[in-house]
């Protein structure tokens, strides 16, 4: 096997420091009456607390987020006294990537002199606020866009919807309805058995949400919104557009997920099994053509394997953010790999996309599951908005 160097050799990730909360979908909870930045930095601090790890650790603060709230100009300083503890950071996004640049960019923070840095990433879709914005060139002299639902709805470069470029690329690739469904059914079976298994119980955190009063609104303790599918209700669906129905794709959601990324002798300290390394090696972007979303990551993976000269059968646990089924099955056409040794705990297709969280959320079980294993190669990957691929490699000793 070919060696990969590392990208952070002074950050490691401490096993057991991170929590996600549930994902409810679209205005099914009580997420979508708070702000979610506060929400954040309260629900880091408790689950920072059910870890074990002082929060006076942290020397800084990267958050992402892609959905306007309340505040957001004071951004990670704020978030930070929610928590509880203030500390500097700054705020970061690039669409559906969020989850996992933020956990990067804190990687590099590391790298260049701080210890500990907190990881937070949370979005709203539900109730996402409307803006007005000048266009003083047209002949509308102001022109209101919803953030989330127009933007999923249209991309200014194409003028396409983000559904389009599933279709588009189901097409280019010939992907056949029924390896969609049969798809579908799989990450949908896989999330539920490690739902009955117990395993998502160790990454995801029942929370309460208390209004401005400190009263309780309810308790996030489910992924509200996932339901088990059958393949016959799933071969029933209408097309949308070709190979995406209702039950092949994910679905707007709300949530937050953290996690800690310090030197290797903080890890060590803050850990509760310091003698687990996870150790930063490898990370790649690529843009395809436009309206091609779901070919990006695939490319982005190749070109991570050619730059680390490791392959498919290196690799111990391979997760992505995948919002259309046939992200995986073009994924697994054009690495001549069996989507079905993929997403082996859960996908975001079933769980819901609350976007800033959905990368963190999918790191945190892909570690978990690579702990259980003993250890080897993660890869993470996913889209981000039109055309563009993320690609992450990960070492767990």
């Amino acid at each position: 096997m070919s060696k990969a160097n590392e990208i952070f050799p002074r950050a490691r990730i401490p096993y057991g420091t991170w929590g996600s909360s549930y994902f409810p979908a679209w205005q099914t909870s009580a997420l979508a009456e708070v702000n979610i930045g506060q929400f954040a930095g309260e629900a880091m601090n408790h689950i920072l607390g059910l870890r074990r790890v002082p929060k006076s650790e942290l020397d800084y603060l990267v958050i992402g987020s892609t959905i306007p709230w309340h505040w957001k100009f004071w951004n990670a300083p704020l978030v930070a006294s929610c928590l509880g503890e203030r500390v500097p950071g700054y705020h970061m996004e690039q669409a559906c990537a969020t989850g996992l640049q933020a956990a990067l960019l804190a990687g590099n923070e590391v790298q260049s002199g701080y210890d500990v840095v907190g990881v937070l990433t949370f979005d709203r879709t539900s109730d996402s606020p409307v803006g007005v914005f000048p266009e003083r060139r047209a002949h509308e002299r102001t022109r209101a866009l919803a953030d989330v639902w127009d933007n999923f709805g249209f991309d200014p470069a194409t003028g396409n919807a983000m559904i389009t470029t599933a279709g588009l690329a189901a097409r280019k690739y010939k992907i056949e309805r029924q390896e969609v469904d049969e798809l579908a059914y799989v990450r949908h079976k896989q999330y539920f058995d490690a739902k009955r298994s117990g395993f998502l119980d160790r990454v995801l955190v029942p929370l309460e949400v208390l209004n401005v009063q400190g009263r309780p609104l309810g308790r996030i303790d489910d992924d509200l919104g996932v339901r088990e599918l059958t393949l016959s209700g799933l071969r029933a669906m209408n097309e949308l557009d070709t190979c995406v129905t209702g039950g092949t794709q994910t679905h707007a959601a709300d949530g937050m997920a953290c996690l800690l990324v310090a030197t290797k002798e903080k890890a060590r300290e803050l850990s509760p099994r310091p003698e687990i390394d996870i150790q930063f090696v490898a990370k790649i972007e690529v843009r395809t053509n436009p309206s091609l979303m779901p070919e990006a990551p695939a490319f982005a993976v190749q070109k991570l394997l050619e730059k680390t000269g490791l392959t498919m059968a290196d690799i111990a646990v391979v997760k992505n953010h995948n919002p259309f089924a046939v992200n995986d099955a073009i994924f697994g056409k054009l690495l001549d790999y069996d989507w079905s040794c993929m997403n082996k705990t859960g996908s975001s297709l079933v769980w819901g996309h609350p976007q800033g969280p959905t990368l963190t959320r999918i790191m945190i079980e892909a570690l978990e599951e690579a702990v259980d294993l003993g250890g080897g190669y993660v890869l993470l990957f996913g889209c981000a908005a039109g055309d563009v691929g993320i690609a992450a490699l990960l070492k767990v000793s």
